[in-house]
């Protein structure tokens, strides 16, 4: 039997994302979001929900842009710092030593030592409550060779993302595959 627990803010997995932006001097920042993820296949889109007071939301405004950096478990200690401090009080690329990068297509920098980023240009914003949701669309996915599999497509277990447990407030890593995708059910048939 389920118990209920009444309505929270948590479902699993919930992502781990650093967006990057630059603010309205044209200084690179970068924040931690956990409320995030794909909303549309085509375009391609993806959504991050902001609360106003964050520094973050007045440049995505104002540049009409963002960048989604997927950090790797190696540097989840940097990735934790940029959700604690303001970049209105500090240049967390500097206190981490992280290489902020001009994205090639969107006015937005990435973490350049983070093995996966999303380029989005805003498409649409919505106000919900405490949060508003930004929608963008996916302009170009970078990815590490390094961190590419055989056939050339993003492994998930060389880019070892990180997932957040919201009630517990922890942070946690994926794990081996257990099945393929649109294979495993068929065996139900």
């Amino acid at each position: 039997m389920k118990k209920s627990l009444g309505p929270q803010t948590l479902i699993f997995p919930t992502p781990i994302w650093c967006v990057g932006t630059y603010d309205q001097e044209g200084n690179p920042n970068v924040m931690t979001i956990a409320w995030g993820g794909i909303c549309c296949s085509k375009p391609p889109c993806v959504t991050i929900s902001l609360r106003k007071a964050t520094h973050t939301y007045g440049s995505i405004l104002e540049r009409g842009a963002y960048t989604l950096s997927v950090p790797s478990e190696k540097y989840i200690k940097e990735a934790d710092y940029f959700g604690i401090v303001s970049g209105r009080d500090v240049n967390k690329f500097q206190e981490t030593k992280l290489t902020p990068v001009k994205s090639d297509l969107v006015d937005a920098p990435y973490v350049g030592e983070f093995p996966m980023v999303l380029e989005c240009r805003l498409i649409h914003h919505y106000e919900i409550g405490l949060h508003t949701q930004f929608i963008g669309e996916i302009i170009d996915l970078k990815v590490d060779e390094s961190a590419l599999g055989e056939d050339n497509k993003p492994d998930i277990l060389k880019i070892a993302p990180v997932v957040y447990a919201t009630k517990a407030q922890q942070y946690h890593r994926i794990g081996d595959q257990i099945g393929k995708a649109f294979e495993i059910g068929k065996k139900i048939k």
